[in-house]
């Protein structure tokens, strides 16, 4: 399975925040976290239907991800900060006691095209 490269960009999303008030362990929160934006054409480019599932991997480690389509610039995913995230950053905090959670290189590949 051909991998392609990404700068996978984490933060915290509205969506999520909403639903903090349910729980971190509730099915919805897990959802969030564990669903990718990524531009229709690298979509595409990369075998991934929307609603796939994808492996994301850095140097760190890796992840697996529900894929939509997302108004992303062509060449970044964005994932809502959460467990998965963390299994594909690193642990270096500059200090902050929060690892950096944007600019990492990473590979994704479809697991069911």
């Amino acid at each position: 399975m051909e991998r392609h490269r990404f700068i996978m960009n984490s933060g915290r999303s509205t969506k999520q925040g909403q639903q903090i008030n349910i729980g971190k362990d509730s099915a919805e929160y897990q959802a969030i976290v564990s669903t990718l934006s990524m531009h229709p054409e690298d979509m595409k480019t990369a075998g991934i239907r929307s609603g796939s599932t994808v492996r994301v991997r850095s140097e760190y480690g890796e992840a697996t991800f529900r894929c939509l389509e997302g108004k992303v610039p062509q060449g970044m995913i964005f994932c809502p900060y959460g467990p998965p995230t963390c299994r594909v950053m690193g642990t270096y905090t500059d200090g902050t006691g929060m690892p950096t959670s944007k600019g990492w290189e990473v590979e994704v590949e479809p697991i069911n095209a």
